[in-house]
């Protein structure tokens, strides 16, 4: 490889970590925002949704985007943004702005993950493969050392710290970027002569809109239960969402160029499965990874910092067990991997109802690094999956499906948090969450098994 090869690795790789990086980092820092603004858990829960909303919008459609104005300028753009938005959101006066400078952000690193892989791809031909997996750890390890970092400088600088901490990152990213990316082309069937109008029918902007005001009246009106005291207005307004979604689907299967291919479930129901035991995964993964900082901060008392490095087992064990579960797969497929996976979670989850308020740390350790193995097994088998189940002609849209089962379950797990804790957290409704997780990792060692004897059936 290339002295320029890897250069343009790097340019890359420092910017696409900067939307995993920001979304694990603010898991350490809920309890802080929760005191800075005076907020229920169920309120600033918020600043999780607006991320991972924003996210599973912006990526897509900076995808088509990036065929219409070119995939360097898609990807500086993007950088720029998030500039911008690290620099004002921590001099936020209400935690509404603070929301609003997340979506931003949200929306610039979003730029920069849905070009950043195709950059590699075009303009690196020599050892492609290599060069991809390379990303893969820059967006795999920011995710897993996110909370060590948050809880590192929120320690020592405050919550508004994990905004400026991306600057440093963009700066870098934009200098390389700037030298290292070469210009592109955009599509010229695409761009050429292409009115405003066909522009928003090609990204699908009805159906963008429809989701993403149905997804969050819907939201809303299931948070309002987070007491037991619902309120007509919020009934109202969780109907609204779900009629509003139920259009979604009607105008999606009508679209031609639908922002979530629905269609595409129906024709392949193998596919379509791995889409939901993915889905699954990541509820019951991010559940852990939002929901333990703050039983560790609000239930135990441990500091940030502690907290951090208690969630660096995570991180590590997930990293150190990804390369090892690619060779298990390779020679294996993925069917025992994800159900050994399938398993670790369920031990996991039953290891979190039966820990107490005086439970020595090493037993979060041990169901941290039990979760994480399950992660490291889960971020290889279940792409291997995908492919498996998915015909090569549409391993392009089944991979945008996949990343939006990813969204989908982060933003459930959110919603599960904050509906069982209500406006506090606290000891009774962290169990009743491990007692929920423990079923849904029940259902998911189901699911490994059926789609392993289905596929022991098939191939005999």
């Amino acid at each position: 490889m290339s002295i320029h090869s890897r250069w343009l690795m790097i340019s890359v790789g420092l910017g696409i970590l900067l939307n995993p990086l920001n979304s694990s980092m603010v898991s350490v820092a809920i309890p802080s925002l929760q005191n800075v603004f005076q907020l229920d858990f169920t309120g600033v829960s918020w600043i999780i949704f607006s991320f991972y909303i924003a996210s599973a919008i912006a990526q897509p459609v900076m995808g088509k985007a990036s065929d219409l104005f070119g995939r360097r300028k898609i990807f500086l753009t993007g950088l720029v943004v998030a500039f911008i938005a690290s620099l004002l959101a921590p001099l936020s006066p209400t935690f509404g702005w603070l929301i609003v400078f997340r979506i931003v952000q949200a929306i610039g690193t979003s730029m920069m993950v849905a070009v950043g892989m195709a950059i590699v791809r075009i303009h690196i031909t020599e050892k492609q493969a290599t060069a991809l997996s390379v990303l893969s750890i820059f967006l795999s390890g920011a995710a897993a050392i996110g909370p060590f970092i948050g809880g590192v400088i929120i320690h020592w600088w405050g919550w508004p710290a994990i905004f400026f901490v991306n600057i440093p990152f963009v700066v870098v990213s934009f200098l390389l970027s700037w030298r290292n990316i070469p210009e592109d082309e955009p599509s010229t069937s695409v761009a050429v002569g292409m009115s405003l109008r066909k522009w928003f029918d090609l990204i699908d902007l009805s159906g963008i809109l429809l989701f993403t005001v149905g997804l969050v009246a819907l939201l809303l009106g299931l948070l309002s239960a987070k007491s037991g005291h619902i309120s007509l207005g919020n009934v109202i307004v969780g109907l609204i969402g779900l009629a509003l979604l139920g259009v979604f689907v009607r105008h999606e299967l009508k679209a031609t160029s639908p922002f979530i291919p629905l269609r595409t479930f129906a024709k392949y129901p193998a596919m379509t499965w791995v889409n939901v035991e993915f889905m699954l995964v990541n509820v019951l993964y991010y559940s852990l990874f939002f929901g333990l900082p703050s039983y560790l901060q609000m239930v135990r008392h441990v500091s940030e910092f502690q907290t951090g490095i208690l969630m660096l087992t995570l991180g590590l064990c997930s990293l150190v067990t990804s390369p090892l579960a690619g060779r298990w797969i390779d020679k294996s497929g993925p069917g025992p991997a994800l159900l050994v996976s399938a398993i670790l979670m369920t031990l996991g989850s039953v290891w979190l109802v039966i820990l107490n308020q005086t439970s020595p740390v090493i037993s979060v350790c041990l169901a941290l690094a039990t979760f994480g193995i399950s992660n490291g097994l889960n971020n290889v088998g279940m792409q291997a999956a995908l492919f498996q189940s998915s015909p090569k002609e549409i391993i392009g849209v089944a991979s945008g499906l996949f990343n939006t089962s990813r969204y989908l379950g982060t933003i459930l797990s959110s919603l599960l948090i904050s509906i069982v804790m209500g406006g506090k957290f606290n000891f009774e409704g962290f169990q009743v969450l491990g007692i929920i997780l423990t079923v849904i990792a029940l259902t998911l060692v189901f699911m490994s098994r059926r789609r392993r004897e289905s596929r022991q059936l098939h191939e005999s």
